[in-house]
C-alpha cells in the first residue's frame, strides 16, 4: 500500500513541477524571456537595412519599412559632455545596469570640473574627488542624489529588493509549517525529535553556505559582460561543487544517523526515536536543497528575483498542502512531514532546473564536467574567506546562547533572550533582502560597458559607487523606521509570554534591539557592498575583530549587567562591523574616493601613452 502510495506521490509531483515551470515561464513573459541574452536593438536594425524589394512585397509595408529605416538614421551613440560623464537612464538598461556613466576624463574635463567645484564654492579638503570631479557638483549638475528621491534608481532597486525580501520570508516557512502540524500530534517528543533532525540538516547545510553568495556576485559580473559562457561556468561550477558535498553529506547521514543526532541529543535520548528517520529521509533533500539555493543565486546574478520568489511560494504551497495529508490522513507522523519536505525541496530543485536550462544558463554537461582549477579558483578563494566570516557569526550565536542560559538557573534569562531576539529578527528580513542586492547590483555596475540599446557608455567604479550610496541611505532609513515600528509594537510583542519576570527581563534588551537595527541597515548593506566588490577577506577579516569585541563584552558584562549586558555586547559586535564597512568604503576598498581617483588617473595615463605610439607609427 505503501508503495502505492510513494508512486502515486510521484506522479503528483511530477505533474506539479510541470505545471509550476509553465507558470513561473509564463509569469515572466517579455522580450528574449527564455534566453540570456536576448537580441539588442541594433542587431534588429541591421537586419531591418537588409529587407529587400522582394522581402517588402512579402508582407512589410513600404511605409512602415522606409519609416524604420529613417528611424535607423538618425539614431547615434550619445555622450554625455558632463564632467564625469554620467548619465542616468529612464527606460531599460539592456544589460541589468541601474546606473550608467563613463569615468575616462580629459585635461580639458578635469578643468572644467575644478572651475565648477569652485564656483559651488566647496571646500576642496572636504569634498569627495573623483577623477577631478566632487560629489556635490556632480550631484548638482546630474541630479544624483545620495538620499532616495523615488527616481529611475530607486524604482530599478525596488524591483530588485521587494522580490528578494519576499523570497527571505517564504523559505523560513517550510520548517515552519512543518513545526506547526507536528505540533498538532500533541506529543513533545516528536516536536523535539523533529525539531533536533531539522537543527542538523541545517547545520550540516550550512558548511556550503558560502556558494550562493560567492556564485551570485560571479554570476551578476558576467552577466553585466554579455559573457554567456561566462554566467554558465559560474553557475555550473557551483553546481558541481555543491554536487560533491552532497555526495559526501548525504550517505554520512544515511548511515551513521545517531553520531550526527549525538550532536544535540543525548544517547538514550526519547527524541531519537522521531528525530531519525526524520534525518534519513530529510537526508535525500540535500541535494536538491543545493540546487535551490545555488538557482537562487544565479537569478540575482541576473537581476531577475522574481522567478524564485514564484518558485518559492508553489513548493512551499505543496509542502503545506503535503504535511497534513501525509501525518495524519496516512498516519506516518514525523517521518510524514520530513516526505512533505523532501518533496518540496525535489519540486524547486526541478523548476530551477528546467528553467535555468530553457533560458541558456545551464548546460547539463558541464554540471558533472570537472572544471579547471583557474576557473574554479575565484569560487573556492572567495567561499573559504566567507566561510571563515560564517564560522565567526555561528559562534558568536552559539557564545550568546551558553552566557544566557548561565545567568540564571530559573530559564527567566534565556526566554528573555529569545523573546528579544525576536525583536531583533523582525526587521532583518527586510535589511537581508537590501544586503543581496548589494551583493548583486554592485558587481554588475562596476562592469563598464556599452548599452547595445542606446549606443551609451554605462557602468563603471563611479556609477556603482552612486549606487552605494543610493543604497547605504535606504539602509539608514529603513533601519530607523523599522526600529521605530518595533518601539511602538513592543507592548504586543511582549504579550506573546504570559510570565512578568520574563516581559520585565526582556523590556531593556527589547529597545536596544530596535535601536540597534539603525546599525543595522548600514551594516548589512555595507557587507553585501563588500561581497559585491569580492572582497570576501576583507569581509572576513572585519567580522572577526567584531567577534573578538564581542566575546570580550561577554567575559564581563552580563557579569554586571546581566541580559543587558549581553545586548550591550551586540551593540559593540555591530558598531565595530560598521566601522570595517567605513574603512571599505572610504579607505580602501575599490569605490574609496582615492582608488576611484587613482583608477581614473590610470586609464588616463594609458590612453595618453597608446596616443603617443599612434603618433610615432604616423
Amino acid at each position: 500500500m505503501k508503495v502505492l502510495f510513494l508512486g502515486f506521490i510521484f506522479l503528483i509531483t511530477t505533474d506539479y513541477i510541470r505545471i509550476t515551470t509553465s507558470f513561473v515561464v509564463v509569469g515572466t513573459k517579455q522580450p528574449g524571456a527564455n534566453r540570456l541574452f536576448p537580441p539588442a536593438r541594433h542587431e534588429q536594425q541591421q537586419r531591418i537595412t537588409t529587407i529587400s524589394a522582394g522581402d517588402r512585397k512579402n508582407g512589410i509595408p513600404y511605409r512602415k519599412w522606409t519609416k524604420q529605416l529613417r528611424a535607423r538614421s538618425r539614431r547615434r551613440p550619445s555622450i554625455t559632455p558632463s564632467a564625469a560623464s554620467i548619465s542616468i537612464e529612464e527606460g531599460d538598461d539592456g544589460g541589468g545596469g541601474v546606473v550608467g556613466g563613463t569615468t575616462e576624463l580629459s585635461s580639458q574635463q578635469q578643468q572644467s570640473a575644478a572651475a565648477t567645484t569652485n564656483t559651488n564654492n566647496i571646500n576642496p579638503q572636504k569634498a569627495i574627488q573623483y577623477g577631478g570631479a566632487t560629489s556635490k557638483s556632480m550631484d548638482s549638475s546630474l541630479e544624483v542624489s545620495r538620499w532616495p528621491r523615488f527616481d529611475a534608481l530607486d524604482k530599478k532597486l525596488t524591483a530588485i529588493a521587494i522580490p528578494c525580501i519576499l523570497n527571505y520570508a517564504i523559505n523560513p516557512l517550510i520548517g515552519a509549517v512543518d513545526l506547526f502540524w507536528v505540533n498538532r500530534m500533541g506529543d513533545p517528543l516528536a516536536v523535539a525529535g523533529q525539531a533536533a533532525a531539522n537543527q542538523m540538516f541545517s547545520t550540516a547545510f550550512w558548511l556550503a553556505s558560502f556558494l550562493p553568495s560567492v556564485t551570485a556576485t560571479l554570476v551578476s559580473k558576467e552577466y553585466a559582460k554579455g559573457d554567456e559562457q561566462g554566467v554558465q561556468d559560474s553557475v555550473c561550477q557551483a553546481l558541481f561543487i555543491g554536487v560533491v558535498i552532497a555526495c559526501i553529506g548525504t550517505p554520512l547521514m544515511l548511515m551513521y544517523p545517531e553520531k550526527v543526532l549525538s550532536m544535540v541529543l543525548s544517547d538514550g535520548a526519547p527524541a531519537m526515536e522521531f528525530a531519525k528517520p526524520y534525518l534519513l529521509i530529510r537526508a535525500f533533500a540535500f541535494l536538491p536543497a543545493f540546487m535551490t539555493v545555488i538557482g537562487f543565486s544565479a537569478f540575482r546574478g541576473i537581476l531577475d528575483p522574481g522567478t524564485p520568489v514564484r518558485i518559492s511560494f508553489f513548493a512551499n504551497l505543496f509542502n503545506a498542502i503535503l504535511d497534513p495529508i501525509l501525518i495524519f490522513k496516512f498516519k506516518l507522523g514525523v517521518p510524514g512531514a520530513a516526505m512533505a519536505t523532501l518533496a518540496a525541496e525535489l519540486i524547486s530543485a526541478a523548476t530551477y532546473l528546467t528553467i535555468l536550462r530553457k533560458r541558456n544558463i545551464i548546460r547539463l554537461r558541464r554540471i558533472l564536467r570537472l572544471p579547471s582549477w583557474d576557473k574554479l579558483k575565484p569560487l573556492l578563494t572567495g567561499g573559504a574567506a566567507l566561510q571563515l566570516r560564517n564560522f565567526a557569526l555561528n559562534f558568536v550565536f552559539l557564545a550568546v546562547t551558553r552566557v544566557t542560559q548561565s545567568i540564571d538557573s530559573t530559564g527567566v534569562a534565556a526566554a528573555a533572550h529569545a523573546l528579544s531576539i525576536q525583536t531583533f529578527q523582525i526587521g532583518g528580513i527586510v535589511l537581508l533582502g537590501l544586503s543581496t542586492v548589494a551583493q548583486t547590483v554592485v558587481p554588475n555596475e562596476m562592469v563598464e560597458r556599452t548599452d547595445p540599446k542606446t549606443g551609451k557608455r554605462i557602468g563603471g567604479r563611479l556609477a556603482a559607487k552612486m549606487v552605494v550610496q543610493r543604497l547605504m541611505s535606504w539602509g539608514f532609513l529603513l533601519g530607523t523606521l523599522l526600529g521605530s515600528l518595533q518601539i511602538l509594537v513592543l507592548p504586543l510583542l511582549h504579550q506573546s509570554t504570559p510570565l512578568e519576570e520574563v516581559r520585565k527581563s526582556a523590556r531593556i534588551p527589547s529597545y536596544l534591539a530596535s535601536l540597534y537595527q539603525i546599525i543595522n541597515g548600514l551594516v548589512f548593506i555595507g557587507e553585501g557592498v563588500m561581497v559585491g566588490c569580492e572582497n570576501f577577506f576583507q569581509l572576513s577579516i572585519s567580522t572577526l575583530m567584531a567577534t573578538f569585541g564581542f566575546l570580550w563584552c561577554l567575559r564581563s558584562l552580563p557579569t554586571k549587567f546581566g541580559l543587558t549586558g549581553v545586548w550591550i555586547g551586540f551593540g559593540v559586535f555591530n558598531t565595530l562591523r560598521l566601522v570595517g564597512v567605513w574603512v571599505h568604503q572610504a579607505r580602501n576598498g575599490p569605490l574609496a574616493p582615492r582608488n576611484i581617483m587613482k583608477k581614473n588617473n590610470d586609464n588616463d595615463g594609458g590612453k595618453k601613452q597608446k596616443d603617443k605610439k599612434k603618433e610615432k607609427q604616423k
